[in-house]
């Protein structure tokens, strides 16, 4: 069973890193299939804790190749300040493969980006100014610039000047900036070209012999399926497909080949940026949770909101992406807590939903339908198997399944790579 996806269930941050470190031994290969650096991956590794932002989380992993497949949009200067920054402190970074057909961030997506969301306002979409949209929209309307335009100067130069007849207008007649030229862009990206080369491969044609060799290959997914462009709370959402389907397509690879879907979710919710929220919590409980989880960004430092688990919203990730099992992840945030919330349905202006509502309206309107379970006050952080958490716990992850239509195979009980219990092999 070589083709494992690792997605996560929720708006993200859920500890889709730590999932695949847990795998790290036993992987051959980890890929990046979507996004940029807009969203960042914390992994513990004995006292080093490291935050990657663009960079696969295999690339920690001592024998793992690291991906960045086709379907992420590079940011070269994060690119090559976390692979400097790593090399610093003794991680082998020789063996990442960079995909030819990946999208680059260039100076002018970050602008767009940044004034857009300012002209915006109060309808701002709340993105990391990253420059992330922007350059998936060029790929969309097909004036993107890829890894491989870097190699051939006069192909770039015309690329930037058809990328920059139009923004250029918007710039100066629509957000007062300057005109942005083609000779800076080509410049900015060619510093970095020779210094790419080595890494740059047709990484479908790797991944796919890989596969056949029975080797193990994990698709590692950037954000979470309420995020996804398609299945997501639009237009409050990513520009990428953030679902187990966006692995085959955003790594060159047939979906056949994606043999086991692992959903990530946490023992509570959160999300950054706008958008509906029905468990959010805004009173000193949620601030506390926040606390207790650390619940700040890895790359933008942000505070996350933060609110209850969400059986309805597991449930539908679980059927979006075919989650056969789901990763657990904090479930020691929870200690203390005398009872423990879970949201098991929606309101909706006194009409009950059970599942989310399709309807966007009616999801921005929803709130939660609580049901509680008794809290644990024991430490957990040192249980490694099912038996050795206090009976309520047990009793909460066992409804937290029941609710989910599939197994939790796997529950993190701290941030160390070890503090983890395994009721299922992922790998089976």
């Amino acid at each position: 069973m070589p083709g494992i996806v690792i997605v996560g269930v929720q708006w993200g941050d859920e500890g889709k890193g730590k999932a695949t470190d847990l795998l790290g031994e036993r992987t051959d290969w980890v890929v990046k299939f979507n996004g940029g650096n807009n969203a960042g991956h914390t992994v513990v590794v004995g006292d080093e804790k490291y935050a990657l932002h663009l960079l696969p989380s295999g690339i920690l992993s001592p024998g793992v190749t690291p991906v960045i497949g086709n379907g992420v949009v590079i940011d070269l200067e994060v690119l090559f300040s976390e692979l400097e920054a790593l090399s610093a402190r003794g991680i082998d970074i020789s063996r990442l493969k960079v995909s030819a057909n990946a999208h680059i961030i260039t100076q002018y997506h970050r602008t767009l980006d940044k004034v857009t969301e300012r002209f915006l306002g109060k309808r701002n979409i709340g993105t990391t100014g990253r420059g992330i949209g922007p350059a998936y929209a060029d790929k969309i309307n097909r004036v993107g610039i890829r890894v491989q335009d870097l190699f051939d100067e006069n192909i770039l130069r015309q690329k930037v000047d058809g990328a920059l007849d139009q923004k250029n207008h918007l710039l100066v007649k629509v957000f007062n900036r300057r005109a942005v030229t083609v000779d800076e862009i080509v410049e900015e990206l060619l510093v970095y070209a020779e210094r790419l080369r080595p890494m740059v491969a047709d990484t479908g044609h790797l991944i796919a012999e890989a596969l056949g060799r029975g080797e193990v290959v994990v698709f590692e997914g950037g954000q979470a399926t309420m995020l996804d462009i398609d299945h997501g709370t639009y237009p409050f959402v990513t520009s990428s497909t953030a679902t187990a389907a966006g692995a085959a397509s955003g790594s060159g690879v047939g979906p056949g080949s994606l043999d086991r879907i692992v959903g990530i979710v946490k023992a509570y919710t959160t999300r950054v940026g706008s958008g509906p929220f029905p468990t959010e919590l805004f009173d000193e409980q949620g601030e506390w949770l926040r606390k207790q989880g650390f619940e700040f960004g890895t790359t933008t430092g942000r505070p996350r909101r933060v609110g209850w688990y969400d059986a309805p919203i597991t449930r539908y990730a679980t059927r979006i992406n075919g989650i056969t099992d789901l990763v657990l992840t904090k479930l020691d945030i929870l200690t203390g807590l005398e009872q423990v919330p879970v949201c098991v349905a929606y309101d909706v202006d006194g009409v009950r939903f059970d599942e989310v509502p399709v309807n966007q309206t009616e999801f921005h309107h929803a709130t939660p339908i609580l049901e509680y379970f008794p809290g644990w006050s024991e430490d957990i952080s040192t249980a490694r198997t099912f038996e050795d958490l206090p009976q309520s716990a047990q009793d909460y992850v066992l409804a937290l399944e029941k609710m989910s239509n599939t197994r939790i195979s796997v529950i993190g009980v701290g941030p160390e790579r070890d503090q983890v219990i395994v009721r299922h092999d992922l790998l089976d």
